[in-house]
């Protein structure tokens, strides 16, 4: 029986590899985005991490955070 799943009827070694290379590349893309967002919010931390509350008060009425923000809170 095992033997039948695998070789599909000789086209076992195309479905399988296939397969694994699917599966593999879905792997890497996942790992790729994973780490350039662990990179992005670490830099994000570094930029607005340590803001004071006046700060964070003056970059919130910036034109273009305003707009982000409006975007955003719909979610």
């Amino acid at each position: 029986m095992i033997y039948e799943i695998t070789s599909m009827n000789g086209y076992g070694a195309y479905v399988w590899s296939a397969f694994a290379f699917t599966l593999i590349s879905f792997a890497s893309l996942y790992l790729v985005t994973k780490l350039q967002l662990l990179k992005e919010q670490k830099k994000f931390r570094a930029k607005f991490g340590s803001l004071s509350s006046k700060k964070a008060e003056i970059a919130k009425s910036h034109r273009i955070n305003k707009e982000i923000l409006s975007n955003t809170s719909n979610i």
